[in-house]
């Protein structure tokens, strides 16, 4: 029978708990950040509300401030406007050519329809 070293013992008992340790303070820190990830995600959307572009009284110039709207698509925006009249929901500006589903999310929070 071999008799073991009490100091291993407690050494690995000391080890366990300090990984313990880390990984709660890993899973607090994850926690924390998603917290501040919503908060500023809430702040973005009210301060994207408060400048957001109205798409039916914007100019093709004011249109082309918006992501990935250029010249030829903000051209578009206001062509579409013309033929069919105003957009009822922002979502109906996928009703214009260059405009896809992608595109429009990507823009969405930048946009309203008054």
């Amino acid at each position: 029978m071999q008799i073991r070293n009490p100091h291993y013992f407690n050494a690995y008992a000391q080890l366990r708990k300090l990984t313990l340790l880390l990984i709660c303070c890993f899973l607090s820190a994850c926690s924390e950040q998603n917290k501040t990830k919503q908060i500023l995600s809430i702040e973005n959307q009210i301060q994207v509300v408060e400048s957001a572009i109205n798409v039916n009284a914007a100019s093709a110039a004011e249109l082309e401030r918006l992501p990935h709207i250029g010249k030829q698509t903000a051209q578009e925006i206001v062509g579409h406007r013309t033929k069919f009249g105003r957009f009822r929901r922002p979502e109906h500006l996928m009703l214009v050519r260059g405009i896809s589903d992608e595109r429009f999310r990507e823009m969405k929070n930048f946009v309203k329809v008054e």
